[in-house]
């Protein structure tokens, strides 16, 4: 076979590899890793869960960056470009490190069959190696237990939050996800729940384990005062801490879920107060509630189930508009719409339904649908794509609206990209 020589080629072939997207399970890709005879020494963190997983991951790198430590991310789905999903001293993979990478993972694999997000893996392990990381993060894609990330054995293990999401996947219940969720738990070692109502599921998972389970409001707390706040633990109390730089009323959960696992790797990762309070004040990701425009305000989020949409609900009550509030909104179809739309009811006051650009989005006008039993007294518009729902919205808008566009990571996506060719 002729080797792919850029990085767009690479993906593309990368798609049409695997027979499917989606295929959860461990054999295939340990198979891999022990050809390429990856086996990393420096302290490996795994973020689980729902919702909270990018944010938690970036308080992560930006809190051990800012101690020193050369930083390992890795993360999915990317929203611009693949780059963004590998990350080395908090700069993104470069083009040919990631072409070397997926070079040499075809080389190995002989007649193993892998998926997308399994090449992906694999390669962000290979860098992180090559790179001589001092410490790694790596964000679960889907589930846990069955996800290729699982192959590496976590020194700690974080899963922010349960809820219902990737139901095809993962089971119809908390109780079966949460199962899922904690299959990243390993015996004796650090498993972080930030969830203040975990499933007897993952409780009992852990227990068997012999994890050393570790639950928020139980055995760490974080406790707000103002504009500071404190993280009480079992081992560290760490006051007057700023407020995390993202936005949002679930941010201090998913910081302290973050300060729970450096607290529990402390004996190897030596992190100051100063290094907390830095990181906590810079980490960002792109899509959490992200305000790119004023007069009117426009905000981008990735909400698209339905625990990430009442944690926006209760962000947007918390930071409430001088005028309206519209919503542009697209979703995929595997989402339930119905719930994202029942938590949003009453915060909005006109909205916009748009088809995203994925084989999977649900198509706008079946959006609108379900859309209007939620509703209420606010008008809702079909538009065919993101952008011309937004500029839709933007026409209808006074100076002291604010707009809302979330739904997918497609969603969010399309409008950043749009920005970009503005500039």
């Amino acid at each position: 076979m002729q080797r792919s020589t850029s990085l767009d080629a690479w993906l593309a072939r990368l798609e049409r590899l695997h027979p499917r997207t989606i295929e959860l399970g461990l054999e295939r890709v340990r198979r891999v890793k022990d050809a390429l005879g990856l086996a990393p020494t420096f302290p490996l963190i795994l973020v689980g869960g729902t919702n909270g997983k990018g944010s938690t991951c970036a308080y992560l790198e930006a809190i051990l960056g800012a101690a020193g430590y050369t930083t390992g991310l890795y993360t999915s789905p990317h929203l611009l470009r693949y780059n963004e999903r590998v990350r080395i001293a908090g700069r993104e993979a470069r083009d040919a490190d990631l072409v070397a990478a997926f070079e040499r993972i075809d080389a190995a694999r002989g007649n193993t069959s892998l998926t997308y997000f399994e090449f992906g893996t694999l390669g962000a392990m290979a860098q992180f190696i090559d790179a001589g990381v001092d410490v790694a993060i790596l964000e679960v894609g889907l589930g846990g237990r069955l996800d290729a990330v699982n192959v590496f054995d976590a020194d700690a293990a974080i899963v922010t939050s349960v809820d219902l999401d990737h139901m095809e996947y993962l089971g119809d219940s908390r109780e079966k996800i949460g199962f899922e969720k904690a299959g990243i738990f390993r015996a004796g070692r650090p498993a972080i729940c930030a969830d203040p109502a975990p499933p007897t599921s993952l409780l009992e998972h852990a227990r068997a384990l012999g994890a050393d389970l570790r639950c928020v409001e139980r055995d760490f707390f974080a406790q707000r005062d103002g504009d500071r706040w404190t993280y009480r633990g079992r081992d560290r109390i760490w006051m007057d801490l700023p407020m995390p730089a993202m936005a949002g009323a679930c941010q201090l959960r998913n910081a302290a879920g973050a300060l729970a696992g450096l607290e529990a790797l402390h004996a190897r990762l030596q992190v100051s107060e100063t290094a907390l309070r830095q990181g906590l004040a810079v980490a960002r990701v792109p899509g959490r509630f992200q305000r790119i425009a004023r007069a009117p305000e426009v905000i981008l989020d990735v909400a698209h189930n339905p625990e990430a949409a009442r944690a926006l609900a209760a962000t947007l009550r918390g930071q409430p508009a001088a005028g309206r509030t519209l919503a542009v909104v697209g979703m995929l179809a595997d989402k339930d719409a119905a719930g994202v739309f029942a938590a949003l009811r009453g915060e909005i006051d006109a909205w916009w339904t748009c088809t995203p650009s994925s084989p999977r989005a649900q198509d706008a006008a079946v959006l609108a649908a379900a859309l209007r039993a939620h509703a209420g007294a606010a008008a809702v518009h079909v538009q065919p794509d993101v952008i011309t729902a937004l500029a839709e919205a933007r026409s209808a808008a006074r100076e002291d609206d604010r707009i809302l566009v979330f739904g997918s990571f497609y969603t969010v996506a399309a409008v950043l990209d749009h920005a970009a060719t503005q500039q």
